[in-house]
């Protein structure tokens, strides 16, 4: 199933928070930025953290009185995902997303530093607005968490005794808190019962967990054509993800691997630890760690009521685990 079919339900929605997004940041008077902002927002993108806020607010079942608030708060979570990817593609020097030139390519590092600082100030301008402290918490909490995750995996670079327990911690962090904390924020949103939104924020987590595994497998088994940017980034990068770990751990010639591994420069040993990887039991061991995370996700949903909303969260739980076949 495609996202436009899981977002159907939510198809006005989004189209506010699009119209939103253009409003808030390309109220600028400078032409520059306008140019770069006008650039971003049709550079493509699931648009996945604010579809869960909305999702999440009208899976609760409570009716909601404050429909442009939630728009607000899924625009800002969109806005501090953008200034993340900025600031990521500065640090990986990337050169692609969704299948275009990122910002740094055009405008070099110093105009994406900045630009993703903007992003982030005009993303919580947004969260201010709403006037409700727990939301502003619950955001602000996200955003700490991400800048944490975002550097422990640089300090953890080229680090071949990195645990699986340390590398869930850092994607929990990196990853995972913006999608608990839309998760939440929308529950804020609709006034429900405090436990409801205990339980979306776990969803959220959890989804985000086996989002980010699925992402890194991806970076090792995708195309270029698929994924919209190069492969191989983070093993360039030095960057020892959960299917590489588990590669390592399950390979009979360990030391080959870690020798391959040291070689992050030559495009020949990235090309020979994804055709190990994909030809031994760590591509199956990683879709079942993708599993756990996704059975997870979906038992946190198991005490809402039936809906449209709670069923596009089950079955954008099935499209994560579904978009790492190979």
């Amino acid at each position: 199933m495609q996202l436009k079919e899981i977002y159907r339900p939510i198809e006005k929605e989004l189209a506010n928070v699009e119209k939103m997004l253009s409003v808030s940041i390309e109220s600028s008077e400078h032409k520059s930025i306008l140019k770069i902002s006008n650039y971003l927002l049709h550079a493509g993108g699931k648009r996945l953290r604010p579809a869960l806020a909305i999702l999440s607010a009208k899976a609760t079942g409570h009716h909601m009185a404050l429909s442009r608030q939630l728009t607000k708060v899924a625009s800002a979570i969109e806005l501090i995902h953008l200034a993340s990817l900025i600031h990521d593609d500065v640090i990986d020097h990337s050169k692609l997303r969704h299948n275009k030139p990122t910002i740094n390519s055009k405008w070099g590092d110093d105009v994406s530093i900045t630009l993703g600082d903007y992003l982030y100030a005009v993303g919580f301008e947004l969260v201010s607005s709403c006037n409700n402290t727990d939301i502003l918490s619950c955001l602000s909490q996200a955003a700490r968490l991400m800048c944490e995750g975002e550097l422990a995996q640089v300090y953890e670079r080229d680090n071949l005794d990195l645990l699986r327990e340390r590398y869930i911690i850092i994607v929990k962090k990196k990853t995972a808190s913006l999608f608990a904390a839309a998760c939440q924020a929308g529950a804020i949103v609709s006034h429900c019962r405090e436990s409801a939104g205990l339980a979306l924020r776990e969803y959220g987590l959890n989804l985000g967990i086996a989002f980010q595994i699925v992402d890194d497998s991806l970076d090792l088994i995708g195309r270029t054509k698929d994924l919209g940017k190069s492969p191989g980034a983070d093993f360039k990068m030095g960057e020892l993800t959960l299917p590489v770990l588990n590669l390592v751990a399950q390979y009979e010639k360990r030391k080959k691997i870690i020798d391959l591994i040291g070689q992050k420069d030559k495009k020949g040993a990235f090309d020979e630890i994804r055709e190990r990887f994909i030809n031994s039991a760590a591509l199956p061991r990683t879709k079942e760690d993708v599993s756990f995370y996704i059975h997870k996700a979906k038992q946190n949903l198991h005490g809402l009521g039936d809906s449209p909303f709670k069923q596009s969260l089950f079955t954008l739980a099935d499209y994560i685990i579904n978009s790492m076949s190979i």
